[in-house]
């Protein structure tokens, strides 16, 4: 999966356009990340940039707009009605898809690290960043504002985690660390403010909190955690909704929020009109209600788009404004080249570099291709069964089989790419320096590790054609019989890939000083396209038996 880290770096100027403007270019220009918006606000003389990339990339963009805003930013003119500590007041990285907070909190640190030695500038921790627990929320770092900053950094306890420990009048501070994922989302109610606000409060993590006369709290908590929600009337719409903060999508995903609402509603005998998503939302969390729905209706929807277009129709996001997935799915904004050239080029265009003169792609990538179109060829087989009158009778069978092809269709065509890229490390590794001995060690472990991933890349292509089998073979039992010719190509192809991959396995080998690592190797290779073999030979016996019966 594509690594992807948000970052939503806040900084202290919401008026002149030049700086904003030269702050968002700095981001843009930054190979490897995708601006997505640029919201300044004129009143808090803050503006907040979005902006998504890989771990690498964030990281740099970042760098390149804190570099900007500094030098442009003086905070010893700088008034505004929002809180802040410093020219770039807070920059936080957020996982998206394909990475883990850990991640985040790398990126976090590399970035405070970068600032703080080659900028001068401090940086303090948050967050999940953060190991304090008097240093861990925004709001305490901010306490005192850059107005107080001058007297706080001297003291011990707020050493900055990077950068000098004295005051720098033009930039003051920054704060960066990792948090995750905020949906805003917004749920309508056909009815009144208060009732909406009734709602909020009985569903929000808070709940319903009252401060008692010694100052201290009580109260029960809310249905949903890690959610804040508050109830609003807006004229706009002509409705009420229940308006949340989403903080771990993860732990509360909107449409867990929707349902609960929903409930909260008819309890009320209030009607649920749709709901609303401001700003940007992960493919992983529309996926998860895709899930939902399509387990609590029974339903068999196998297509990405079509999952999207449930969770759009259920949870009612076209009702106040379009929902354009394109535009509000942070996977689907990003543009940029395909981080698999092989696969996203036309048939014709891949066959013709196949035969040119170059050793990759080749067998591996190709054995990967005539992999994927096996499991593909399964697939057909089953919607062409599945839905039609006549095989009404083997629905729930259909349902059984398609999805491992399905998956193993799409599984294998990104290592048409890996086995390429795996040849390329294997030749970077072979160029690297060999002057001394130390760099003769160097380039040999190198060029073992290659090996071994060009070893490894393949063996996983055998894997996941060969987890088709069982499907293969019971479609062959249950499979429409005017598809055999199908089927049939279908099992050959597998057997091919698996084998053609076996044999990307077997040229690597001799070189590999690991024994262990071969001996493991050559047995489980040598038992999968064995079974290649035999499954592919069961296929056909079985569909010719049918035809014969």
């Amino acid at each position: 999966m594509k690594k992807i880290i948000e970052c939503v770096p806040n900084f202290s100027e919401g008026n002149d356009k030049e700086i904003i403007d030269a702050i968002a270019d700095s981001i843009r220009k930054t190979e490897g990340c995708t601006l997505l918006d640029v919201d300044p606000g004129k009143s808090t003389n803050r503006t907040v940039v979005t902006f998504v990339g890989s771990p690498e990339a964030v990281v740099e963009g970042a760098f390149n707009a804190a570099r900007t805003a500094y030098r442009l930013i003086d905070m010893t003119k700088q008034h505004g009605e929002h809180p802040r500590l410093g020219a770039v007041d807070v920059v936080p990285f957020v996982p998206v898809a394909g990475v883990t907070m850990e991640e985040c909190v790398e990126c976090a640190k590399a970035f405070g690290k970068r600032v703080g030695e080659e900028l001068g500038v401090p940086v303090y921790l948050y967050e999940e960043a953060s190991t304090n627990p008097q240093r861990k929320a925004l709001k305490q770092i901010r306490a005192g504002e850059y107005e107080g900053l001058a007297e706080k950094i001297v003291k011990p306890e707020w050493k900055p985690d990077f950068g000098p420990q004295e005051f720098v009048p033009r930039s003051g501070a920054t704060v960066t660390g990792a948090r995750f994922f905020l949906i805003a989302y917004n749920v309508n109610i056909l009815g009144t403010k208060e009732q909406a606000h009734r709602i909020a409060l009985d569903i929000r993590e808070q709940g319903r909190m009252k401060t008692l006369p010694d100052g201290t709290t009580t109260g029960e908590p809310g249905k949903l955690k890690k959610v804040k929600a508050i109830g609003w009337w807006v004229d706009e719409y002509g409705l009420a909704q229940v308006s949340m903060n989403l903080d771990n999508y993860k732990v509360t995903p909107p449409h867990v929020a929707f349902e609960e609402i929903k409930k909260e509603a008819e309890d009320l005998k209030l009607a649920v009109a749709g709901s609303e998503l401001v700003g940007l939302i992960p493919l992983e969390a529309m996926l998860m209600a895709a899930d939902y729905y399509i387990e609590k209706e029974n339903l068999f929807i196998i297509d990405e788009r079509q999952k999207i277009r449930l969770v759009v129709e259920r949870l009612g996001l076209n009702s106040v404004s379009q929902f354009v997935p394109e535009k509000r799915i942070i996977e689907y904004m990003i543009a940029g080249e395909s981080e698999e050239p092989l696969a996203s080029m036309s048939v014709r265009e891949f066959v013709e570099i196949l035969g040119a003169r170059t050793s990759a792609p080749g067998g591996g990538s190709a054995s990967a291709l005539i992999a994927s179109m096996g499991a593909a060829l399964g697939a057909m087989v089953g919607w062409m069964t599945y839905g039609k009158r006549k095989w009404e009778s083997l629905d729930s069978t259909m349902r059984r089989l398609i999805p491992p092809l399905h998956d193993a269709m799409k599984a294998l065509i990104p290592m048409v790419d890996a086995d390429t890229d795996a040849f390329n490390d294997y030749m970077k590794a072979m160029g690297m320096p060999k002057d001394t001995e130390e760099q003769k060690a160097e380039r040999h472990r190198a060029m073992q590790e290659g090996l071994k991933k060009a070893i490894e890349v393949p063996l996983k292509t055998m894997r996941i054609a060969d987890s088709c089998w069982d499907a293969m073979v019971e479609m062959a039992k249950y499979g429409n019989i005017a598809s055999k010719s199908d089927l049939e190509v279908g099992a050959k192809s597998l057997e091919t890939g698996i084998w053609g991959a076996y044999r990307n396995v077997l040229i690597n080998l001799p070189t590999i000083e690991d024994e262990d690592f071969t001996r493991e190797v050559v047995a489980e290779s040598e038992a999968l396209v064995r079974r290649a073999e035999e499954k592919s030979r069961e296929v056909c016996a079985v569909l010719d038996g049918r035809e014969a019966s």
